[in-house]
């Protein structure tokens, strides 16, 4: 009968421990909570300061203690530039899905040196080289590896001719991933589903590119990138809304050296057109280059419809209708 009861007697107090502890993690899940908004709980002062001697998070008007014991994730190091810095880094680039095994592989330098900078005996160099031959060679295993390690290397060839940045690149990495992996890749050629996943990726990141410029920089026709483009869009359930005239104009702008100014009367016309609903059923090329060429005439900048049309990618017959429109219906006097 004792023992019974001293068992019972500890389960009791385990219960009491867990609730106790769970109190705690409840406490300071919710401190940490109220640390996230930047607000002092008990002042309500926004003016916190990172102690990172003691580990805490300390409100700078009444004292009060807000977070304790957080880790400190950067490194032990310091460094006071660029050399140090990579001198005393031991870690390597980061994971990237524009290369075939998210650069998680390691790679035998080209240089024969070893660990320290000093060159390797003419005796040992043989050997690197066949190690450096086989370590290329099994890198890439097999079919589904070989056929990433070639389209996302087209993928960043075309993404570098059309001067893409790297969040582009990362997503039709991305894309062109889930095409292999749901096997939309079997009939079409790589490089047409590469280049309908960096159009979707274009339109998913807001870096709009049409399917003329995307045709340029590869080589498949634009019918074969936009059949293969709406089939992996249909099928990896992509959500892409209709690329807008706005998109356009910083980089045409840019194209024909014109100023902050009739960029921004530029996007305020296009806005007045959506308002308006004269955009849609029109190429947002056109409208946009239209808008442009509207806006310069207005702040002085005039450009002729032929240097927007080199620019835009559109003809000047095209230019010519849809200023046309945007100033009869949104009453834009223009002197020519």
């Amino acid at each position: 009968m004792a023992e019974i009861e001293k068992l019972k007697m500890l389960q009791s107090e385990r219960e009491a421990l867990k609730k106790r502890v769970r109190t705690t993690v409840r406490e300071t899940e919710k401190k940490r909570e109220e640390a996230t908004e930047n607000v002092c709980p008990e002042c309500g002062s926004r003016q916190l300061v990172h102690d990172y001697e003691r580990a805490e998070l300390v409100c700078k008007n009444c004292g009060l203690v807000l977070d304790e014991e957080f880790i400190d994730r950067g490194p032990e190091w310091r460094a006071f530039d660029h050399d140090q810095r990579v001198k005393r880094s031991r870690v390597g680039a980061p994971m990237t899905f524009t290369i075939h095994d998210k650069g998680l592989s390691t790679m035998i330098d080209w240089r024969n040196r070893d660990s320290y900078g000093r060159a390797i005996s003419s005796k040992n160099r043989a050997q690197l080289y066949r190690l450096r031959k086989w370590q290329r060679r099994i890198r890439v295993s097999n079919a589904t590896e070989r056929n990433l390690a070639f389209a996302l290397s087209e993928l960043d060839r075309m993404a570098s001719a059309l001067g893409l940045p790297r969040n582009v690149r990362e997503t039709a990495a991305v894309i062109y991933r889930d095409a292999v992996d749901k096997n939309l890749i079997r009939g079409r050629s790589i490089e047409g589903v590469a280049a309908a996943a960096l159009y979707a990726a274009c339109r998913q990141c807001s870096v709009p590119r049409t399917l003329d410029e995307i045709a340029e920089v590869s080589r498949v026709s634009r019918k074969e990138i936009g059949r293969t483009y709406r089939f992996i869009s249909r099928e990896l359930g992509l959500k892409l809304l209709p690329t807008s005239p706005i998109d356009y104009v910083p980089r045409f702008c840019s194209g024909l050296t014109l100023k902050g100014e009739v960029q921004s009367r530029a996007v305020e016309i296009l806005r007045q057109a959506g308002e308006r609903e004269l955009t849609s059923g029109r190429g947002p090329t056109g409208v946009a280059a239209a808008a442009i060429y509207i806006s310069s005439i207005l702040s002085g900048e005039r450009r002729t419809q032929r240097e927007v049309a080199e620019v835009a990618g559109v003809t000047e017959v095209t230019i010519r209708n849809r200023y046309k429109e945007l100033a009869e219906k949104l009453d834009i006097e223009i002197i020519l």
